[in-house]
């Protein structure tokens, strides 16, 4: 019951910070180092864990197990879906079932470090690093 309470919430304070967050008016707009444009709400988090507590761990939770309640969150923990660095850089930037895309939210960086914070952690041991072009690469 605690995780299905918590994942409705994650879904709903999500929901509301997509819908509260004014979007670009031109996918080819660059969007430099932050989201949704230079001063967007999400520029704020800096770096891979910041943006994995920021945005991700709502639905893949704190320790990346996911969950299953209000919808199904797969795990990220020990994953070998993530052995291929364009698998996570793909399904953050353009979405995958109820996995909403992101690309108009995360920039380039943020993209990149958040995927290599989660290909290096929870148990995953994945040593090659993604960059900001490969995720630019992506779009």
């Amino acid at each position: 019951m605690k995780i299905r309470l918590a994942a409705t919430a994650a879904i709903l304070a999500l929901a509301s910070a997509l819908v509260s967050l004014p979007t670009r008016a031109d996918d080819s707009q660059d969007i430099g180092t932050g989201a949704m444009g230079r001063g967007g709400a999400w520029t704020q988090f800096k770096g891979g864990e910041a943006v994995f507590k920021g945005v991700c761990q709502g639905c893949h939770m704190t320790d990346a197990k996911g969950a299953v309640g209000a919808g199904m969150y797969p795990a990220l923990a020990k994953d070998a879906n993530l052995e291929t660095a364009a698998y996570p850089i793909s399904v953050i930037v353009n979405g995958q079932k109820a996995m909403p895309a992101l690309k108009n939210f995360l920039s380039d960086q943020q993209v990149a470090d958040v995927v290599n914070y989660i290909r290096s952690n929870f148990g995953n041991r994945y040593k090659d690093k993604v960059k900001p072009e490969d995720v630019k690469a992506q779009r």
